[in-house]
């Protein structure tokens, strides 16, 4: 019966009603009333705050509200790492590239490179030699190889096939060699000797890909040139082109002099390099 009693005196509290009442303070005139029991109040408050922890939960989850937060990071600041990320990726490739090319110039320059012996008697004696000679049927692998290569050459817009023929060097300066192409002593270039500030030229078509001054050998210029070829001008008295410029054949890239502590005279010190290894200049070019 206690029990009973409880409960009901229990219930009666929250089913007890009450008015809430909002007077105007000067004139006690009523201005809003509305009628409650601790039953409405207790689930108003229980909705009412569930709705509220529902609803910053939406505006952390689904706005940038949550960039505000701590541990939170933001997704602007992701996409932007990312991309900062293969950046950094990129410009890493590009600067081991550029350390190997610049490795390679420097061997061009002071020379420590292997030698390669060039025979042009051997490049005549075969190109005497007759082709109704040779064995020129071809092989069941070397057909469907050629068919391969036909067809994606039929639609390759850019043209692949350039012949070395019409490849010609110019001579950077005409005079007289004081100092030949020497394999033994190191001495991977002719040196040309000419009145100073006679014009230098380029011996082909090419970039600049070096143009500055050298305590050694003054004022040098190198150019790459097609077919892996590279020309090197030193112990010039100025230079006309910079690192990154076109020439053509003929082009003046700078005036002969005596500059550089390794240098006796008014000359031009040229160099040739294929493919990394030292070529001798005189096979190729007639300096007289």
């Amino acid at each position: 019966m206690a029990k009973k009693s409880k409960e009901k005196k229990f219930s009666k509290k929250l089913l007890h009603k009450y008015r809430l009442v909002v007077l105007n303070e000067d004139t006690f005139e009523e201005r809003f009333a509305i009628k409650l029991t601790r039953l409405n109040v207790f689930v108003i408050l229980s909705l009412g705050t569930i709705l509220l922890i529902a609803g910053t939960i939406f505006l952390i989850a689904f706005t940038s509200l949550k960039e505000y937060i701590p541990g939170y990071s933001s997704t602007a600041l992701k996409k932007q790492a990312t991309v900062l990320n293969y950046k950094t990726d990129s410009l890493q490739q590009v600067i081991d590239l550029n350390e190997q090319y610049y490795t390679s110039i420097k061997k061009v320059l002071t020379g420590d490179v292997s030698t390669v012996e060039f025979n042009r008697d051997s490049i005549i004696d075969a190109s005497t030699i007759d082709p109704n000679d040779l064995d020129l049927v071809p092989t069941k692998e070397d057909s469907i190889l050629r068919d391969l290569v036909d067809k994606e050459d039929k639609y390759n817009v850019f043209e692949s096939n350039i012949s070395s023929s019409n490849f010609v060097l110019f001579p950077p300066v005409n005079g007289t060699i004081s100092e030949g192409y020497n394999l033994r002593e190191k001495h991977f270039a002719v040196d040309v000797v000419v009145a100073k500030d006679t014009p230098v030229k380029a011996t082909a078509d090419g970039t600049v890909i070096f143009a500055e001054w050298t305590a050694e050998t003054g004022y040098v210029v190198i150019i790459e040139h097609s077919y892996e070829l590279i020309s090197v001008y030193k112990h010039n008295a100025s230079i006309t082109k910079q690192q990154g410029d076109l020439v053509k054949s003929g082009e003046v890239i700078a005036m002969a002099g005596n500059t550089g502590e390794l240098t006796t005279g008014p000359h031009l010190h040229f160099e040739l390099w294929q493919k990394g290894y030292p070529v001798n200049p005189t096979q190729f070019i007639d300096f007289n």
